[in-house]
């Protein structure tokens, strides 16, 4: 009956024993790191602290302190470790992953030690480094790539319209730069070089959407007294026409048909060539009024219209009006619609 006392006793101590031991062996690892942890990409598994500080400062730091480098063609930027402001907490690095090596309870510690399992785990390493500077290096790539798409348009030329082609725009993929260049300012395994990805920026008017965009046009030379109808940037039709006279000229420029009207009232001008008419409003198809046929209204009581003084087509003798023959009006009116464009040289 005394044994049984006895070897309760013995296993008591023996247990004792056991976990005095253990907590011994694992006192004696808590400067070790854990089989399989990493910091920033290097292993640094099963080493000492202090081999562990020392082969960071070999390997990631050298690596950390490299310049960034980006490149677009024959172009190229680099970002170096003083521009960036880094610094490398090494010591804080390995301490951290220390902590994460000792997280688990003490017989689990102690298990994996003596039977080498790991506690696979990378560590991000302890870096500081400015962001500012990292958005500059962005932005200098993309002052010197980026690129605004022009819109096609038309030139409005004596010779008459003329097509000014669109050319597509370029713009760098900004946040995935922005993204790989973080990532790699802080990781030894990263590469430290890349390549600016960009895309095509399309304009919003194409060379092609030009003849939908001006569908019609018309276009006068005073010089020539010619009107010409132009449909989808093709002359279709010129016509003969009287303009402006001396002091009283037809307005140059670039304008649009504001209105149209068939056999339009005239609204007398308050000018002294008007006389006794002066302010008067002459109704649409009676002989006192000018404006036979047709109107396209073009701008200030300047317009398009028939005219029964035929004999005046091909010279300076309105008072600011384009006259065309009354046939002709007839016959580009229903062509030209309110909005469209009219250039008068």
């Amino acid at each position: 009956m005394r044994r049984a006392p006895l070897l309760a006793i013995l296993a008591l101590g023996a247990l004792v024993l056991a976990a005095a031991g253990v907590l011994l062996y694992d006192r004696s690892q808590r400067d070790v790191l854990a089989e399989g942890v990493r910091i920033g990409g290097v292993e640094v598994g099963g080493l000492e602290r202090t081999a562990a500080v020392r082969r960071l400062e070999q390997q990631l730091v050298a690596r950390l302190r490299e310049p960034l480098r980006v490149d677009h063609g024959r172009k190229f930027w680099t970002l170096g470790a003083r521009e960036a402001r880094l610094s490398v907490d090494v010591a804080g690095s390995v301490d951290a992953a220390l902590r994460h090596s000792r997280e688990d309870m003490v017989l689990v510690r102690a298990w994996r030690s003596v039977t080498g399992g790991d506690k696979p785990m990378d560590v991000a390493p302890e870096v500081r480094y400015s962001k500012a500077a990292v958005l500059r290096m962005v932005d200098k790539v993309r002052k010197a790539l980026d690129r605004a798409p022009k819109d096609a348009d038309v030139r409005f030329t004596a010779s008459g319209p003329q097509r000014r082609p669109g050319r597509t725009g370029l713009a760098v993929e900004a946040s995935k730069l922005h993204a790989d260049l973080r990532a790699a300012i802080v990781s030894a395994t990263a590469p430290r070089r890349f390549v600016a990805q960009t895309r095509k920026v399309e304009p919003k008017v194409a060379t092609e959407d030009l003849e939908d965009k001006y569908d019609t046009v018309l276009y006068v030379n005073r010089g020539a007294f010619k009107l010409t109808l132009y449909k989808r940037l093709k002359p279709v039709k010129t016509y003969g026409v009287a303009v402006g006279q001396v002091g009283l000229e037809t307005p140059a420029g670039l304008y649009r048909i504001q209105n149209k009207a068939v056999n339009p009232a005239w609204t007398v001008p308050d000018s002294d060539w008007a006389g006794e008419l002066a302010g008067r409003v002459i109704p649409g198809g009676v002989p006192e009024n000018p404006l036979k046929a047709r109107w396209l209204g073009v701008y200030d009581g300047v317009g398009v219209h028939g005219t029964s003084d035929e004999g005046s087509i091909g010279t300076n003798a309105s008072h600011g009006c384009i006259r065309m023959r009354v046939a002709e009006i007839i016959e580009l009116y229903p062509k030209v619609p309110v909005g469209a464009p009219i250039y008068i040289a």
